[in-house]
């Protein structure tokens, strides 16, 4: 470099990666809970986006932190639709319109099915009474989780 002459900086490509170009995709990636979304969104073509989550650590827990934000969000809108449903607007054939409570059978069959078993063990008649009630109830179930490995057999 003759002197005088100041460092040339290098332009930016749309794929350059800084914090701010970090927190811009992990921010997309917590409101959309959509990689390829949160992509589009800051700027960051999708490959780059994946060879960064696992070259960096910090920003693979910032990845698995925005994926929970918007898993929780996304959970408590289903709840929120299977207890309170969502209004739907039927036209007469008058042309009239009315509009009414549209419940999801199946969105509240689902939920009951994830949620049972933790239901279930909050029930206060299934409450361990001591410690020795506890001991066993653990037990019970890491033989449990021990033979259903077993069933599914080597490699599976």
């Amino acid at each position: 470099m003759v002197s005088g002459d100041k460092p040339q900086q290098r332009k930016t490509k749309k794929g350059d990666w800084s914090k701010a170009k970090a927190n811009e995709f992990l921010a997309a990636l917590s409101a959309t809970c959509n990689v390829t979304e949160a992509c589009r969104q800051s700027g960051v073509p999708i490959t780059t986006a994946y060879r960064r989550r696992k070259a960096d650590a910090a920003f693979r827990a910032g990845w698995i932190e925005a994926i929970g934000s918007a898993y929780q969000r996304l959970e408590l809108a289903l709840l929120d639709r299977a207890f309170n449903g969502t209004e739907k607007v039927v036209t007469k054939r008058d042309g009239s319109e009315e509009r009414m409570r549209e419940y999801s059978d199946q969105l509240g069959l689902h939920l009951l099915k994830l949620h049972r078993g933790t239901a279930i063990e909050a029930a206060p008649e299934n409450e361990p009474e001591n410690i020795d009630e506890i001991r066993d109830k653990l037990f019970a179930k890491l033989e449990r989780l021990r033979q259903r490995e077993e069933a599914r057999g080597p490699g599976e």
